[in-house]
């Protein structure tokens, strides 16, 4: 069975997207195979990849819909051993369509259990809210990996989440265990310095060593439809992301 890793936050442009991307495309560049799933409507890790949104035959939420295989929506990238589910609005009518349904927060865990043995890692890139779609997220994964950006309110929102982290773990998956927390956005500046002392001080080792900063390539790349190790591998957040996955690799 892989690791599944469930990349989470609750608010948006903390790096969420562009970590689950990254962090993919660098694990399989270090000889891993991995599966990256697409779990948020707004597809931009699909679009990230290469894949246009808008013209896909098969996505996520056929299969969540069961109307086709995990394997049937699974599609080669730029990146030799990386694969996507890809998504987009569509997924939207998942939530809704799952209200009334039974064991609607195991819909991806069933998809996954199967397929997962084909890879070394599933990163799922959940929606940056607290959704029946995140939760399922949550279900299907043994890790979660908490982007947390380098600003003021860093910490706000953060006590949210892990409390949500632990109902999933004490109701619905209890091997649910934070993988860690990383750190995005860093500038060279007293504020981003001051953060990262004191999540530090906070989460002691929970939080990764590896800090990703605000990086022209980073924020480029996705427009080009590469990961940053493709579209400039020798930029700071290319080797960041590359110093990433090895200490993913390393947390076993």
């Amino acid at each position: 069975m892989g690791r599944v890793l469930a990349i989470a936050n609750q608010k948006g442009g903390v790096g969420k997207t562009t970590t689950a991307v990254n962090l993919s495309a660098a694990l399989a560049l270090a000889g891993q195979k991995v599966l990256l799933i697409d779990l948020d409507p707004q597809g931009n890790a699909t679009s990230g990849l290469g894949i246009n949104k808008n013209q896909i035959a098969h996505t996520l939420y056929d299969v969540l819909t069961e109307e086709i295989s995990l394997n049937e929506a699974v599609q080669g990238t730029a990146v030799a051993d990386l694969f996507v589910v890809p998504s987009n609005r569509q997924l939207v009518g998942a939530e809704v369509e799952f209200v009334s349904i039974e064991q609607r927060e195991y819909r991806l865990k069933r998809v996954l259990d199967s397929a997962a043995v084909n890879y070394n890692f599933v990163i799922i890139d959940c929606p940056p809210s607290l959704s029946l779609l995140t939760v399922n997220g949550l279900v299907a994964a043994n890790g979660v990996l908490v982007t947390l950006q380098c600003e003021y309110y860093a910490l706000e929102g953060l006590s949210e989440l892990l409390q949500t982290i632990k109902l999933v773990r004490d109701n619905l998956n209890n091997g649910l265990r934070v993988e860690g927390v990383l750190l995005t956005m860093y500038a060279h500046t007293n504020l981003s310095k001051q953060v990262v002392d004191d999540v530090r001080e906070h989460l002691g080792p929970k939080v990764f060593t590896t800090v990703i900063p605000r990086n022209v390539t980073l924020s480029e790349a996705p427009s080009f439809g590469k990961p940053a190790v493709l579209y400039d591998g020798k930029s700071a957040g290319a080797l960041a992301y590359e110093a990433l996955a090895k200490e993913v690799i390393a947390r076993v």
